[in-house]
């Protein structure tokens, strides 16, 4: 018989199972090995499994590796003996497998059987070596499983404490320095005042006055607590809770349609982090949140979250968005308009009741509902709160933001770009601009609708420059496009004056006479709108009936250098073409600059500056500017300048613009650009300039409208709201002077003006016809300004 040999790490046959001395065999002999099956190695194996799991489980149960230990009795192994081959219950034969040994293994279930069925005893293990005593077998201690669960467990949370803390300091690297929470980067506010001294807009990052929690009306807490974070004052600052719904909300829906961040989560990404969506954005605002709920009480976080969020229209915190939104402050806000404010926390843009009433409505009964479901609202207060007539999207009769966004851009060329929080005071007239606004819209909604006119601007000024109303289009919510500043249109035959300036300058008179008739000016042909000419007329006649032949005669005369000078100096600043459609106005210009130079004409040839500021001051109220007076040289003389003033009156007289004779002596000019893209009406009274442009931004054209039509007409209606009250007076230097003084020569003793300035022989106008003819070859065909009814 044989036994297994006790394994020790220091013998030199470890593993290898003892019989004693080999016997010498041949190749032929068959070895242990090669009587082995598929099935002894796969039960040797499991059975070597076993024996390894079972000694490290005790190695885990008492400290140490316990060595399986044969019994006291065991006696010495026998000489060997060969067994017959017959099932294995009881061992397998010693082998030794070319990487390891297979010690032979004995059940102790199979060993009892043997004994019950009074066979033979199986072999016993050798007695341990000299100098190593035996050791009697510990028994298996209670609960050994549990004891080694709980010592897994242990060292499984330490590892993943290890883990955790190092991916927590990874995300750690970059966050910002919370300990500069109080240096808050914003933008300096702008706030716009009118001309006498009320506010009406404000810009840049506003802040109202900070309140705590107690300060502010209970159902504006409640507002945000239940649509925000109900359990906010129960979580440690993340909310399992809600995260669980929101991941299990989105996952319904398909898409993300709930947040699951807390308020206290809310504050920290406005406070240290930027909006960007993404795990690691995510897991620096839970780690900052617990942050601030270590340090901060509820209510500390809940005013620092209601005095910094964003609320639209460049507010921060609910006391600044209540006065731009309500005009009062949070401390008087209502239920509904608590519930309005808290709806714009979760898309300030698209809720904004400035800009989306409907939405911002909808928005407010969504959290109302919130607030009812809370148990913050009762169900009349929640009936009442719905019923309640809704706030005004903005103050009556307009707000003037084309005007104030334009103040906006100018505040640092005069106070500087690091400027902080500024007072403006401007020269708008709110009446006025009211006055602009509502018949601007009026017309746009009515007859211009029928005339497919979707934009217009209007601008007035003093003769000083002072702007007192400007209108950059028909609603600043759809586009903030200013067309009054920004936009470059043809003015048309509206800039028709400056060629007559050009003349009277260079020694023409109002009733010189020139050809209403065909014209061929090298390859530029042209001609009068209805095709009708009226044949010799005055320049003042040419003037107030428009005639584009007339004009191209008279600027091929006088040069389009002198042209395009005088328009220049009295404020056109776009560039200016060469050729000789200058006359018909081909070259672009704003509203704004166009009523600048008509300024200059009503100011006796001295150009003015529009201008909207008169002073700017910090909000301690030092002044950072202040405007100190104005005026300058004139550019043309003043006697052809209060000429052309009365030239131009002839216009509303009997010429292109009837439609628009006003109650006071006033001069203006019609312009109307090819295929009826733009429509414009510009004059002056010796209180106002105003201009008036009427189109489409894609440059559509209209349905024959031209300047003496509907833009006279909105002219002719807002100069009668700006002048209500007011005296009238004459035009400046034609208070009872004469309008012009002949130059001597000009008109023949018996009083009839020459025919044509071609009879002048060797005048300074003859000495450039040659000249400028031969550099026009390129003009367009271009007509302008001429209707059948004789409007233009």
């Amino acid at each position: 018989m044989t036994a297994d040999r006790p394994d020790h790490h220091r013998d030199q046959r470890t593993g290898q199972l003892y019989a004693g001395p080999r016997p010498v065999r041949t190749r032929e002999d068959p070895s242990p090995l090669d009587r082995l099956t598929a099935g002894d190695v796969a039960r040797a194996l499991a059975a070597k499994a076993f024996e390894i799991a079972r000694d490290r489980l005790s190695a885990l149960g008492q400290g140490k590796p316990r060595r399986r230990q044969p019994p006291p009795s065991a006696a010495p192994p026998p000489t060997p003996y060969r067994q017959p081959r017959r099932p294995r219950r009881r061992g397998l034969p010693s082998f030794t497998l070319p990487s390891f040994t297979l010690p032979r293994i004995s059940l102790p279930k199979l060993k009892q059987s043997a004994r019950r069925a009074g066979g033979s005893q199986p072999p016993q293990p050798p007695s341990p070596p000299a100098g190593r005593p035996g050791r009697a077998p510990q028994p298996p201690k209670k609960n050994g499983w549990m004891r080694q669960l709980v010592q897994w467990g242990l060292v499984a949370a330490i590892w993943c404490g290890i883990g955790l803390g190092a991916v927590l300091a990874w995300f750690a690297l970059d966050l910002p320095d919370i300990s500069k929470v109080a240096q808050f980067e914003r933008r300096a506010s702008i706030t716009v005042l009118a001309a006498d001294g009320s506010e009406f807009a404000r810009f840049g990052d506003l802040h109202g006055t900070t309140l705590s929690v107690k300060d502010l009306p209970p159902h504006l807490v409640d507002a945000v607590l239940a649509i925000e974070d109900r359990r906010f004052y129960s979580h440690f600052g993340i909310d399992p809770l809600g995260l669980a719904r929101a991941i299990y909300v989105n996952w319904r829906s398909g898409r993300a349609v709930q947040g699951g961040s807390t308020i206290t989560q809310q504050l920290a990404k406005n406070l240290f982090l930027t909006p960007e969506k993404s795990l690691k954005r995510k897991i620096q605002e839970a780690m900052l949140a617990l942050w601030l709920e270590s340090r901060f009480t509820k209510d500390q976080i809940l005013t620092a979250y209601l005095n910094r969020v964003y609320l639209g229209a460049g507010t921060f915190g609910v006391d600044a968005a209540a006065r731009t939104y309500f005009g009062k402050p949070a401390t008087e806000v209502d239920v509904r308009e608590s519930a309005v404010l808290a709806g714009l926390l979760k898309a300030p843009s698209r809720y904004a009741p400035s800009s989306n009433p409907d939405e911002s409505a909808e928005r407010a009964r969504v959290v109302m509902a919130a607030m009812l479901d809370a148990g913050y609202l009762t169900q009349a207060q929640y009936d009442a709160a719905r019923t309640a007539k809704p706030s005004p999207k903005r103050r009556p009769g307009g707000d003037g933001r084309y005007f104030a966004d334009w103040v906006t851009d100018l505040v640092p060329g005069f106070a500087g770009p690091d400027h902080g929080d500024v007072i403006v005071r401007t020269t708008l007239d709110l009446r006025m601009q009211r006055a602009a606004e509502q018949r601007m819209e009026a017309l746009l909604a009515g007859p211009g609708a029928a005339a497919n006119v979707r934009q217009g601007a209007l601008v007035a000024m003093s003769p000083d420059g002072a702007v007192r109303a400007l209108v950059g289009g028909r609603d600043y919510d759809s586009s903030e496009f200013n067309r009054a500043t920004q936009a470059l249109r043809q003015p048309g035959s509206a800039f028709k004056p400056f060629v007559y300036l050009a003349a009277l300058e260079a020694g023409w008179t109002p009733d010189s006479l020139v050809d209403d008739a065909p014209v061929q000016l090298g390859t530029w042909s042209p001609g009068n709108y209805d095709g009708k000419y009226r044949g010799s007329i005055t320049l003042a006649s040419a003037l107030a009936h428009s005639s584009n032949t007339a004009t191209a005669r008279l600027i091929d005369r006088v040069g389009t250098d002198r042209v395009r000078r005088i328009a220049s100096d009295l404020g056109i600043s776009s560039p200016l073409t060469r050729d000789l459609s200058l006359a018909l106005g081909t070259s672009e210009v704003t509203p704004l600059e166009l009523v600048r130079a008509y300024a200059g004409i009503a100011n006796r040839g001295v150009p003015v500056w529009a201008y909207a500021i008169t002073e700017i001051k910090s909000r301690d109220g030092v002044v950072l500017y202040r405007r100190q007076g104005g005026g300058g040289a004139p550019v043309v003389d003043p006697a052809h300048a209060v000429q052309l003033a009365r030239m131009m009156s002839g216009v509303l007289d009997y010429g292109t613009g009837r439609s628009a004779r006003l109650n006071r002596p006033a001069a203006a000019k019609s312009g109307t650009t090819q295929d009826y893209h733009d429509a414009w009406f510009v004059g002056f009274t010796a209180d106002l300039v105003a201009g008036v442009w009427l189109g489409n931004d894609n440059n559509d054209p209209m349905k024959k409208v031209t300047g003496g039509t509907l833009p006279a007409k909105l002219w002719r209606e807002f100069m009668l709201d700006a002048h209500t009250g007011k005296p009238a007076r004459p035009l400046p230097g034609l208070d009872g002077a004469p309008a012009w003084t002949p130059p001597p020569g000009s008109v023949p003793p018996n009083g009839v003006p020459m025919a044509s300035a071609d009879a002048q022989p060797g005048g300074a106008i003859g000495s450039l016809i040659e000249r400028i003819a031969g550099g026009s070859g390129t003009a367009p065909k271009v007509q302008h300004d001429y209707s059948n009814s004789g409007v233009r």
